[in-house]
C-alpha cells in the first residue's frame, strides 16, 4: 500500500498531543490505560457500565479519522489500497501479536513508555523493528 501524505510536523505534533492528552485522560477519569487491543477486547468482557467507555472511545476514533479526512482531504490519500485478504492476514498476524505481547503499540508504547515499563519498551522496539523490517521486504 503505498501512502501519499501532506501532514506537516506541526500537524504531526498536535496530533500526538491529542494522543497523549487523550490517554491522560481516559487514565485519570477511569483508571485505564489507552490500549486499543485491551479496549476492543474488553467490549466483549466486561461488564456493561465498563463497555459504554470503550465503545465511545472506538467510535471516537472512527469518527475522527473521518472528520479529519473531511477537513483536509488532501491529508491522507490511499494510492494502492490492500485486498481483503490481505487486509485479512494482516489483521490476524496483529491479533496474535498482542495476545503474545500482552498489547499493542498505544498500550505499550504511548503509556508504556511514559511509566518507563521495560516490558513496554522492549515491546515496543519489537514492534518498531518488525514494521521497519516488513517494509523493508516489500511485504
Amino acid at each position: 500500500m503505498t501512502l501519499v501524505t501532506n501532514i506537516t510536523w506541526i500537524e504531526g505534533l498536535v496530533g500526538g498531543a491529542l494522543i497523549g492528552l487523550a490517554s491522560s485522560l481516559l487514565l485519570l477519569a477511569n483508571g485505564k490505560i489507552a490500549g486499543i487491543s485491551g479496549i476492543v477486547g474488553g467490549l466483549f468482557q466486561s461488564k456493561k457500565a465498563d463497555r459504554n467507555w470503550r465503545v465511545l472511545f472506538i467510535v471516537g476514533l472512527i469518527f475522527g479519522g473521518i472528520i479529519t479526512t473531511l477537513i483536509n482531504k488532501d491529508s491522507m490519500l490511499f494510492n494502492d489500497i490492500p485486498s481483503l485478504g490481505r487486509a485479512s492476514v494482516a489483521a490476524i498476524f496483529v491479533g496474535i501479536g498482542t495476545a503474545f505481547g500482552s498489547g499493542c503499540t498505544s498500550g505499550h508504547g504511548i503509556c508504556g513508555i511514559s511509566r518507563l515499563s521495560k516490558r513496554s519498551i522492549l515491546a515496543t522496539l519489537t514492534f518498531m523493528l518488525t514494521g521497519f523490517i516488513t517494509v523493508y521486504l516489500g511485504v
